[in-house]
């Protein structure tokens, strides 16, 4: 069966808290970046030490960067990943640092929301993306690392496009079923199916539609109580091969008590579809 993971981080305030990992009971990890200052050398021995103790393996690696803000979809657009212009070069040398940091924590994986992409393959700005895209692939290929494009801000479709521009043989997709939801951008599950090549790192997480689409916010909701029908995803998942940890995000950092208590029941309701799916 698939392992089952969680969103986590040190010090950057998404996911849960590394003192609360243990607590989750799940063997797997996938790490938000921390700052710059929780990167060293000392550091990396430590969190390394300790995940071995509590034997979790970290999957991946996910960069962020300051100034970022998902306030609404407009703003994604202006401030999220490599696409702003004016940040890209600053944030892809931390990507750079993010990929080093995960070569030391032995991880083969680093992951990011590009940003919204122009869908349009003749927009002047379109190149500029592919081309940092790929030079920042070029770095994780050096560390024999993939590179992972979180779904969300454009279609099935359109995302695929985005990789074959690129032409890389390492830049894959963490699929995010929920996120397909909140942004408008597609039934999760042909969002999957058509993906289903490039796939090869996954999220739990549910979501509702806005009544607007692609226009305003869906809305984040427990796992099991949106509009993915998470046992189909699973389901779906199997059916495509997918083999990867189930790594569940929820982020309600504002009230830690009630994410660790949802997170431990997206856990129980994952385990019980495994087991059916699976025996």
């Amino acid at each position: 069966m698939n392992p089952i993971g969680v969103f986590a981080s040190v010090d950057a305030g998404l996911g849960v808290s590394w003192d609360v990992i243990e607590k989750v009971g799940v063997p797997t990890i996938q790490l938000h970046a921390p700052h710059r200052q929780s990167r060293g050398p000392e550091v990396v021995e430590r969190l390394r030490q300790q995940l071995k103790q509590i034997g979790v393996t970290l999957t991946a690696v996910f960069g962020g960067f300051e100034g970022e803000s998902y306030a609404d979809i407009p703003t994604v657009g202006r401030t999220i990943g490599l696409v702003p212009p004016e940040t890209r070069q600053e944030r892809l040398q931390e990507m750079f640092e993010i990929s080093d940091f995960a070569q030391q924590m032995g991880c083969d994986t680093v992951a990011l929301h590009i940003g919204v992409v122009p869908h349009d393959r003749n927009d002047p700005q379109r190149a500029g993306i592919v081309d940092v895209t790929r030079e920042l692939c070029q770095h994780c290929g050096r560390h024999g690392q993939f590179l992972h494009l979180e779904t969300g801000q454009e279609s099935a479709e359109d995302l695929i496009a985005f990789i074959d521009d690129v032409g890389v043989d390492n830049l894959r997709i963490n699929f995010d079923p929920a996120n397909m939801i909140l942004y408008g951008m597609g039934d999760p599950l042909e969002a999957l199916k058509k993906l289903a090549p490039l796939v090869r790192s996954v999220h739990c997480k549910d979501g509702t539609w806005s009544d607007q689409p692609g226009v305003t916010w869906g809305q984040e909701v427990p796992l099991g109580q949106g509009d993915v029908n998470i046992k189909a995803y699973l389901e779906t998942l199997r059916d495509i091969g997918y083999t990867g940890p189930l790594t569940i995000e929820r982020e309600i950092p504002q009230d830690p008590e009630r994410q660790l208590r949802e997170i431990g029941d997206a856990v129980r309701l994952l385990e019980t579809y495994l087991r059916e799916l699976h025996g």
